[in-house]
C-alpha cells in the first residue's frame, strides 16, 4: 500500500516535543537523521554508550502515515501542539510502496572497476572470462553496492594495487564488498570492521556467496586485536576518518598502501594534513562530489 510522508526539519531541542506530537497525531513510524547529511557540515555518530541518545544539531524527521490521511487535518493538529511551527515548514508528499529489494536488483546493473574487478548482482550471470575478477553482490541491510563515488573510488583503487599473498583491513566494511574485492584479486586474508551488527551479518552473508568466507574475519572495533595490515582502505565519514588516524596508523604496516574515502570535496585538507603525520606519498582522486585520499603508511613513524 501506499503511504503519505510529513518531513519536518528542527533543532534538536525541539526534537523530543516534535516527535511526541507526530506520535499524537497517529504517526506509523518516524525516522530521525542528520539534516546536514552529504554536505561539509555532516556529523558522525558512532555507537552509542548505554543510556545515550547523541543527536545531530539540526534533524530532519520523517513520518509515515496511512495514504488516505488527510493532509489539512494534519496541519492544523500539529499547529496546535506546536503552535511555533510554520506550515511552510511542513512538506508532504506520496510514497509507493515497493518491493524494495526486487527495484535494487532491477536497477543494479553489472559494473567495472579498474582494469579486472567487475561488480554482478545475483540476478544477473556472469560471463565466463579468466581475465576479469568478478564479486557477486547483495548488500542487504548494509551500505556498499558499488554505485556510490566513494565505494567506486575504493575499488578502483584496490583493482590496482598488488594484492597477491596480502592481508587487507577494510575499516567501516558495511557490505563486505571492499575486503570481498580484495580477497577475490588475490588477497591471503582480509579483516572486515564495522561498528554495525547488520554490517558484519551483511558481509559474512557476502563472503559465503563468493566463497570466501574462509579466508575474511568480521570485528566490531572494539573486538579487533589484529596484526597491522599489508593493505588498509577505509571508507567512512570525514569526521571518524580524522579522528581514527593514529588508529588507522597502527593497523598497517609500515610502507602499506592505504586509501580512505568518505570525504565530501572541500574536507580534504585538513585530512592531508592530520594524516601527513603518519602517512607519505598522499594523493588525492575525485570522482563527482567524492574525494579518496591514498598513500603508503611511513616508515618509522
Amino acid at each position: 500500500m501506499p503511504w503519505l510522508e510529513l518531513t519536518l526539519t528542527v533543532r534538536a531541542e525541539q526534537q523530543p516535543r516534535v516527535e511526541e506530537a507526530l506520535d499524537d497525531i497517529g504517526a506509523l513510524s518516524i525516522t530521525l537523521q542528520d539534516a546536514d547529511a552529504e554536505t561539509p557540515d555532516e556529523q558522525a555518530i558512532f555507537e552509542p554508550g548505554v543510556g545515550e541518545l547523541p543527536l545531530w544539531p539540526t534533524i530532519t524527521l520523517n513520518a509515515l502515515f496511512e495514504a488516505e490521511t488527510d493532509r489539512r487535518g494534519l496541519s492544523e493538529a500539529l499547529s496546535e501542539l506546536l503552535p511555533w511551527l510554520e506550515p511552510d515548514h511542513m512538506q508532504f508528499r506520496d510514497v509507493a510502496d515497493e518491493d524494495w529489494e526486487r527495484a535494487w536488483m532491477d536497477q543494479f546493473k553489472p559494473m567495472a572497476f579498474g582494469r579486472r574487478l567487475w561488480i554482478y548482482p545475483w540476478n544477473i550471470e556472469p560471463p565466463t572470462d579468466e581475465d576479469i575478477v568478478v564479486v557477486r553482490l547483495d548488500p542487504g541491510l548494509a551500505f556498499g553496492s558499488g554505485t556510490h563515488p566513494t565505494t567506486a573510488l575504493c575499488l578502483a583503487w584496490l583493482d590496482g594495487q598488488d594484492l597477491a599473498g596480502k592481508t587487507v583491513t577494510d575499516f567501516g566494511c558495511g557490505s563486505g564488498i571492499l575486503a570481498i574485492a580484495a580477497l577475490k584479486l588475490g588477497a591471503a586474508s582480509a579483516i572486515g570492521v564495522d561498528n554495525d551488527p547488520q554490517a558484519l551479518t551483511a558481509s559474512a552473508d557476502n563472503a559465503e556467496r563468493n566463497e570466501v568466507a574462509d579466508r575474511l574475519a568480521l570485528f566490531l572495533p572494539e573486538d579487533l586485536d589484529a596484526e597491522p595490515a599489508d593493505i588498509f582502505v577505509a571508507n567512512i565519514l570525514a569526521g571518524p576518518l580524522g579522528e581514527l588516524a593514529p588508529a588507522f596508523a597502527k593497523a598497517a604496516k609500515p610502507g602499506a598502501p592505504f586509501a580512505i574515502s568518505g570525504i565530501l570535496k572541500g574536507q580534504e585538507d585538513e585530512l592531508l594534513q592530520r594524516y601527513a603525520e603518519w602517512f607519505d606519498e598522499l594523493r588525492v582522486d575525485t570522482q563527482e562530489d567524492w574525494v579518496r585520499i591514498s598513500g603508503r603508511r611511513a616508515g618509522t613513524r
